[in-house]
């Protein structure tokens, strides 16, 4: 990579009014603190968690089994030179989370994180800078606004997209219904990387115990947190003009596995998969 003049650190937000941050409703990031037994999440979204695993108790599982696939990602994309990446829908730092697995592997890496939630920008400021803090940036984002991620102030004074990008999305595509046009804002996305980026997706289906998955998306959407389950041809699309990886789209435990996994593909509720762009 070449040199990049960097600017001042961006400003990193360390908190919000406490009227910014909603207790009386369950949100999906705090959630899944909770099924990976974070501390970082409110009694409504245990609440919440809770109703999820009565009907679905393997949702612990998937939920580490989504951690785990994002950390296998990085380690390749990282051994492949990629020393950027752009998480969108971050998630609180817990468990594993993407952002430590990139500053363990690459000390001198460039880390956006966006987020929408409050709380989770505020623990991944604190928590996620990593041994080089101006070098990493802590953005309020929403997927369904692409442009505006990639037009933030703090994106470009660390991101030099002129080169490589790793593109995070874990276990966020799902929260975006059809009209929300999830394609077209991985597009948008992709198409302002550079040739050699990546897109790393992992999201939510029912193909293979319908029963189950539909009963916990139902108890997500009565939380106020609609999840949209897809088909792997579905979610196949939102890799369209890329060029996957080997061994393409699957179940989250078959992604490169680092040992046999023991799980049945059948019965795991999320598919993944890693994209270069040509």
């Amino acid at each position: 990579m070449s040199t990049l003049t960097m600017l001042d650190p961006p400003p990193l937000p360390v908190g919000w009014p406490v009227e910014r941050i909603d207790t009386a409703h369950p949100h999906a990031a705090r959630v899944e603190d909770y099924l990976l037994s974070g501390k970082d999440n409110y009694q409504i979204d245990r609440d919440a968690a809770e109703a999820v695993l009565a009907d679905f108790p393997q949702m612990r599982q998937i939920a580490a089994a989504n951690r785990a696939f994002l950390r296998r990602a990085v380690h390749t994309l990282v051994a492949d030179g990629i020393e950027q990446f752009l998480d969108v829908g971050t998630g609180l730092p817990d468990h594993e989370h993407p952002a430590e697995t990139i500053h363990a592997l690459c000390p001198g890496a460039r880390v956006v994180l966006a987020d929408n939630n409050p709380v989770v920008l505020t623990h991944a400021a604190a928590r996620l800078r990593g041994p080089q803090p101006q070098r990493t940036a802590v953005i309020e984002a929403d997927l369904r606004e692409p442009a505006a991620i990639l037009d933030h102030p703090a994106l470009r004074s660390v991101l030099d997209l002129d080169h490589p990008v790793g593109l995070l999305l874990g276990f966020v595509v799902h929260f975006l219904a059809d009209h929300d046009h999830p394609a077209d804002q991985i597009k948008t996305l992709i198409n302002a990387l550079a040739p050699g980026s990546a897109l790393v997706l992992s999201h939510a289906t029912a193909e293979g115990q319908s029963h189950l998955a539909r009963a916990a998306a139902e108890h997500y959407h009565d939380a106020g947190i609609p999840i949209t389950l897809r088909t792997p041809a579905q979610i196949a699309r939102f890799f369209d003009g890329l060029e996957l990886l080997e061994p393409g789209l699957v179940a989250q435990p078959w992604w490169r596995p680092d040992e046999d996994p023991t799980e049945d593909p059948g019965l795991n509720w999320g598919y993944s998969a890693v994209a270069r762009k040509p």
